[in-house]
């Protein structure tokens, strides 16, 4: 995959690739580990998904126990009993493949100032406006669209090949990722694709970005970890002036500091994992959770690519690849600056602010 990544070709897993690790993971009962066990999921706890979560996230492999976690939780919390046979259903068994629209060219943190619009046209829908940053597209079987409306924010499920539904561009990112910016225009979907209430589809979006945004914790302490051993078995080796780097106190401030804020951060996401398996909302932990997990590790990442000098540098190594990914990740889900402005204003109260 790291051969791959520096030719400049994708990095991502083929079908063919995919299909024995899939089979592996159905085998082992490593499928849909948060979803119900009445359609097939192992429903563990989030305390143990952190867990798996920080294991997986120590390799740059682009893979992840199926289906994606963010829209599972969606569907189970607002899904009609069709909606979940229809999309629900075969999306846990491997089926269908989603993607979720939310941001737009001039509202992405902002999603009040979201301008794609749906309007009631007899017992259908019709949607138009632009997303940006899409995940997952063309691969999405369907989408969930987030669409201004009479009242409020409205989530709409849109099939794949739904005529005005298209791709205007793919966007190469940082990291070996690639988005897409998508153009609705006289899209019509039918009363029976509105997911949740009709104007109600912030708090569904909120939900979406919390189980991103929690998932972040241990994204980041995986690699952060990852970054750390390889800091430490260089310093170990590597002379200097006739002295080992792991004699050096920068050195060691390093490797102590990084120990501290991995531990410090593994609390983080295990005290908001055990506040959701409680029922409890976490939407203040998860920010604070987003902020330090990937600032925490862009400094670890930073370091272990300092004291590796040249060889840190090169696409050889893993550590370019989660230097990007991380880097990615202070942006998406919200910008560390309007999460910091959201934990300012709870902790003050709006009216102070």
């Amino acid at each position: 995959m790291l051969a791959r990544e520096a030719r400049g070709e994708r990095l991502h897993l083929t079908d063919a690739e995919l299909a024995p690790l899939h089979a592996q993971c159905k085998a082992l009962g490593l499928w849909g580990l948060d979803a119900p066990t009445e359609i097939g999921g192992a429903n563990l706890p989030a305390v143990a998904l952190m867990g798996v979560q920080e294991e997986l996230s120590r390799s740059v492999m682009p893979f992840a126990f199926p289906p994606e976690s963010l829209l599972l939780r969606l569907l189970i919390a607002v899904a009609t009993p069709e909606q979940k046979q229809r999309y629900l259903e075969p999306y846990v068994r491997g089926e269908l493949r989603s993607a979720t629209a939310i941001s737009e060219p001039g509202a992405g943190a902002d999603p009040g100032a979201m301008r794609t619009r749906a309007v009631r046209d007899g017992e259908n829908w019709v949607v138009d406006g632009s997303k940006i940053w899409v995940s997952y597209m063309p691969q999405a079987d369907f989408t969930i669209v987030f669409a201004r409306t009479e009242p409020g924010i409205t989530a709409f499920l849109v099939d794949k090949g739904t005529p005005g539904f298209s791709i205007v561009r793919e966007i190469p990112m940082i990291g070996g990722h690639h988005t897409y910016e998508l153009l609705p225009e006289g899209v019509r979907v039918r009363q029976a694709q509105v997911l949740g209430e009709v104007g109600k589809g912030f708090a569904g979006m909120q939900l979406r970005l919390t189980t991103r945004r929690l998932l972040m914790g241990p994204m980041c302490i995986g690699m952060a970890r990852r970054a750390l051993d390889m800091l430490s078995a260089h310093a170990r080796e590597r002379e200097t002036f006739g002295a080992r780097l792991a004699h050096r106190l920068a050195v060691q401030w390093w490797v102590a500091d990084a120990a501290t804020k991995i531990h410090a951060c593994r609390l983080m996401a295990l005290d908001a994992a055990a506040k959701v398996d409680a029922g409890r909302d976490v939407c203040t932990e998860a920010s604070m959770l987003k902020v330090f997990a990937t600032e925490m590790a862009t400094e670890v990442i930073d370091h272990a690519m300092q004291c590796l000098g040249a060889m840190g540098m090169t696409k050889e190594l893993t550590l370019q690849l989660m230097a990007q990914k991380v880097r990615v990740m202070r942006v998406y889900e919200g910008p560390t600056e309007i999460h910091r402005m959201v934990i300012a204003r709870r902790t003050l109260g709006p009216k102070q602010l």
